[in-house]
């Protein structure tokens, strides 16, 4: 781990938050939380669909939550006198807390499963969901980080994972970021999250099926192989270097879509050795970089890490990330619209290739 200290706190509501140090800091936890909260809001529920054999969590607390407060009201920047936000402290280098609106939440106990219908089973959302504040400067950008701050992301993201995947009934680790309004963001702040899931989610599903099925046919590795093949054909590939690739997919769904690999297979963050958490950082804000200079504006994106469940089909998994945009044109958005959203058949607008093209030119 590249951080000083890792220290943690409780907030007013007792949710935990864990301050990421570069240096000595410590001293960070000694600043309380002096706000007045309600107790943490009550967990989703999952309800079955039977028609697709998926879970749906429905949250409806989530409706309540912040929606983009001007500057001087982000509960993401550091506590002032005059405002006390999220985090107790005048200053942070990376800092963890639980969501207070959570989409899932490990403070609830798997109660016995209930139902709606005879085929439509109900149980608790039981998980867990964190935000993860990259920078305590309110107008900067991942992408305006330096490697030594991604490096620290990366190990915290490592941390959490780790400790999130051995909470009883979590079956994957997802951390993400949203960035743009247009991709619907509650707050400016540069910040991601993660979600412990208590299901596999249907994409992961789907990965694991086809992973799973490659290997009974030709008894190697799918992800392994697409990556190796990538990098031979080198048309789609955007960047590399020692330990990492930054590849279009040969079947992207998005206009720009970049998937970043290492080239060791490895299973979820915490895996990756220091070379490889070391690299990572410079190739990724350089994809970022050309996602920002394809029109010359801040780019929407979305940038998620697929990571290997915690039980059965674990030895499938590949650790990658997976970014992508809806901006298809300096003034057009790709909506998911008729039959991205009712069939999930996505229909892309741009080559692939030429998005490689694109955005290696940059």
């Amino acid at each position: 781990m590249t951080f000083t200290s890792r220290t943690a706190i409780r907030l007013a509501d007792g949710r935990e938050l864990i301050y990421f140090n570069e240096a000595d800091a410590s001293h960070r936890a000694s600043f309380t939380d002096k706000r007045e909260l309600p107790p943490p809001p009550p967990a989703s529920q999952l309800r079955y669909d039977p028609l697709v054999d998926e879970w749906v969590a429905v949250a409806a607390h989530r409706q309540t939550r912040t929606f983009l407060p001007p500057s001087d009201a982000c509960p993401l920047c550091p506590s002032t006198a005059a405002f006390s936000s999220e985090i107790p402290a005048p200053d942070y280098d990376v800092v963890v807390f639980e969501n207070q609106f959570p989409s899932f939440s490990d403070r609830i106990k798997a109660d016995e499963v209930t139902s709606l219908t005879d085929l439509v089973p109900v149980r608790p959302g039981i998980g867990r969901c964190e935000v993860v504040c990259f920078t305590s400067d309110h107008n900067s950008a991942f992408g305006a980080l330096t490697p030594a701050r991604v490096r620290t992301v990366v190990d915290a993201l490592a941390d959490r994972t780790a400790e999130m995947s051995t909470i009883t009934g979590v079956a994957q680790v997802f951390p993400f970021e949203n960035r743009g309004v247009e991709i619907g963001v509650t707050l400016h702040h540069p910040h991601g999250q993660i979600y412990a899931y208590p299901t596999v989610p249907p994409r992961t599903q789907a990965m694991l099926g086809a992973a799973a099925r490659y290997r009974a046919r030709t008894g190697g590795d799918l992800y392994t192989d697409t990556l190796a093949a990538e990098q031979k054909a080198g048309v789609r590939i955007v960047a590399a270097n020692e330990h990492w690739t930054a590849y279009v997919p040969a079947a992207a769904r998005w206009p720009y879509e970049v998937q970043l690999a290492p080239h060791r297979k490895v299973a979820d963050i915490p895996a990756l050795n220091d070379a490889e958490r070391d690299a990572f950082g410079p190739l990724y804000l350089d994809v970022l970089r050309r996602f920002d200079a394809l029109f010359g504006k801040p780019m929407p994106y979305i940038s998620a890490w697929h990571q290997a469940v915690v039980g059965e089909g674990r030895d499938l998994g590949y650790l990658h990330l997976q970014l992508f945009s809806i901006r298809r044109a300096a003034d057009k958005l790709k909506y998911l619209a008729g039959s991205e959203s009712a069939m999930g058949a996505f229909v892309n607008d741009v080559v692939p290739e030429k998005a490689a093209e694109t955005l290696r030119s940059l």
